[in-house]
C-alpha cells in the first residue's frame, strides 16, 4: 500500500511533467503526420498550425514549474557568486522576492488577459477551440511555478552549472 501511494505521489508531483510530455508527443506525431500528408498525399492539414501553436504554450507553462523544481531555468550566478556569503544570502531573499513579484504580476495579467477571451467568446479560426482553454493553462502554471519554486529553493536544489560545477571540484 505503501508503494501505491508514493508512486500516486510522485505522479501528482510530477503532474506538470506527464501533461508537457502527453502534449509533446501529441505535437510530434501531429507534425510528422502533417508532413506525410502535404508531401506524400498532397492534401495537407489545415487545422495543423493552430493544434501547433496551442501545443507549444501548453508545453512551454506545464513545463515551467518542472524547470524550476530540477533548476533548469536560465540564471546568471556568476556575479552572486563572486559575492560574499553573507551578501549571497541576501541576493538570495532578494531574488525570491524578484521571482514571487514578477509570477504574481503575471499571474493578475493572465487572470484579465483569459477574461477577454471568455466575455469574448473567441476561438481559432479552423477547431473554433476557445483561447481561453489554449491560455488557461497559464494560471494553473503560475501556482506550480511558486510552489515549484519554494519547493527547489528549500530543498536546495542547484541549477545544472552549479552541479557540473561542483562535482569538477
Amino acid at each position: 500500500m505503501d508503494k501505491k501511494e508514493n508512486k500516486a505521489a510522485a505522479i501528482l508531483g510530477n503532474l506538470d511533467i506527464v501533461v508537457a510530455s502527453i502534449i509533446l508527443a501529441i505535437l510530434i506525431v501531429l507534425t510528422f503526420l502533417g508532413v506525410v500528408w502535404r508531401y506524400i498525399f498532397n492534401a495537407p492539414f489545415t487545422w495543423l498550425e493552430e493544434v501547433q501553436t496551442s501545443c507549444m504554450v501548453w508545453i512551454v507553462f506545464a513545463g515551467a514549474g518542472a524547470a524550476f523544481r530540477s533548476g533548469n531555468h536560465v540564471a546568471i550566478e556568476m556575479i552572486v557568486d563572486l559575492m560574499p556569503k553573507s551578501m549571497q544570502k541576501i541576493m538570495e531573499i532578494l531574488i525570491s522576492i524578484v521571482v514571487v513579484v514578477v509570477i504574481g504580476y503575471l499571474f493578475m495579467q493572465s487572470i484579465g488577459f483569459i477574461q477577454v477571451f471568455v466575455k469574448s467568446g473567441r476561438s481559432t479560426s479552423m477547431l473554433k477551440i476557445p483561447y481561453s482553454w489554449v491560455y488557461g493553462i497559464a494560471i494553473v502554471s503560475y501556482f506550480d511555478m511558486i510552489i515549484s519554486y519554494f519547493y527547489a529553493l528549500f530543498h536546495g536544489v542547484k541549477s545544472e552549472a552549479k552541479e557540473a560545477a561542483s562535482s569538477n571540484e
